[in-house]
């Protein structure tokens, strides 16, 4: 990874080396938000400066990327979105973070924002309409929230017998502990579970709640979608395994360390989307004028290794649906 992709929050301000400072007033910053660590968002980095080649942007050359990877701190949001804001960045992208977007369409309106949000962008405020956002937003729907139903279903279809279920959230990051609370237990009635919340916002308070699994057991795990609990991934694999609990994830990245099973959106997809209006924005587009994108590419994974560990028998019916299998 290089070193500006370390380029991080502190206190709401970025740590800029000299070169980059000479640099900035000649050419457009964008400041590129995500809830995420910058030891493991590598992928991310190079699907958005993938995208934003495409528009003729090369970082260094006549784009710098300002890197603000914020670990789960979401406290950190206003002072950050106020300092971007301060310094007239000429874009601010908040791909696959929805806590972020609202967060910076308070601190302006009048800096395009390019936001990845899991809910409604016009009930969170952020847009007119999809079709016409009519203010200094727009970005992608990735529909998180809509596809909860879709995997509560699937985990109890490879755990049959499970009954009792918990629930992992973040709330910290209050918008999708809301939406995970109001509409997880309106699937999981009609399938007749029971739900058990548990709360983390912290990697401690990861591992403390893996440890109130083993005093009180459940039948499986569902993992609310979250930034910080993606870069956490190798952690909660790991204490899911130790603990022997089948575990649903949000992201296929979970089941390629080792999880169980995932149903969500290609967030991949989703940050080279933001990257795509970016580097529109950046040539002069409005972002009235760009639509909100909604995503159409999800992806049901299962990991067959991990189901024989845990002496899951995987039904035909379900691996015939998956889109990967993995050994």
């Amino acid at each position: 990874m290089r070193r500006r992709e370390f380029i991080s929050v502190l206190g709401g301000a970025a740590t800029w080396p000299l070169a980059a400072r000479a640099q900035q007033p000649a050419m457009p910053v964008v400041g590129l938000v995500s809830p995420r660590s910058p030891e493991e968002s590598t992928r991310f980095g190079t699907a958005f400066r993938k995208a934003l080649n495409e528009s003729g942007y090369i970082e260094g050359q006549n784009v710098m990327i300002e890197y603000h990877w914020l670990e789960g701190r979401y406290d950190r949001l206003p002072a950050l979105m106020s300092d971007l804001v301060r310094r007239r960045v000429a874009v601010i992208a908040t791909p696959a973070f929805t806590a972020a977007a609202p967060a910076a369409k308070a601190a302006t309106t009048t800096i395009p924002i390019v936001f990845g949000v899991a809910e409604d962008p016009v009930k969170l405020g952020l847009v007119a309409s999809l079709a016409r956002p009519g203010g200094n937003a727009t970005g992608i729907n990735f529909l998180a929230t809509e596809v909860l139903g879709k995997r509560l279903g699937l985990l109890h279809h490879l755990v049959p017998n499970a009954v009792r279920i918990a629930v992992m959230i973040n709330p910290a990051n209050g918008t999708t502990a809301e939406t995970m609370l109001r509409d997880v237990p309106e699937a999981a009635r009609p399938l007749g579970l029971q739900l058990h919340i548990l709360n983390a916002s912290t990697s401690r308070e990861i591992e403390a709640a893996f440890g109130t699994l083993a005093r009180d057991p459940a039948d499986a795990l569902f993992v609310a979608p979250d930034g910080f609990f993606s870069s956490r991934r190798v952690q909660f694999v790991t204490l899911a395994a130790h603990h022997k609990v089948p575990t649903a994830y949000p992201l296929r990245e979970f089941v390629e360390v080792g999880g169980l099973m995932s149903y969500g959106v290609d967030i991949l997809d989703v940050v080279r989307q933001v990257g795509v209006y970016t580097g529109q924005i950046l040539r002069g587009a409005k972002p009235t004028d760009l639509p909100v994108l909604q995503s159409s590419k999800f992806e049901f994974v299962i990991n067959l290794q991990t189901a024989r560990a845990l002496g899951l028998e995987v039904p035909p019916q379900l691996l015939a649906s998956a889109d990967e299998a993995i050994e």
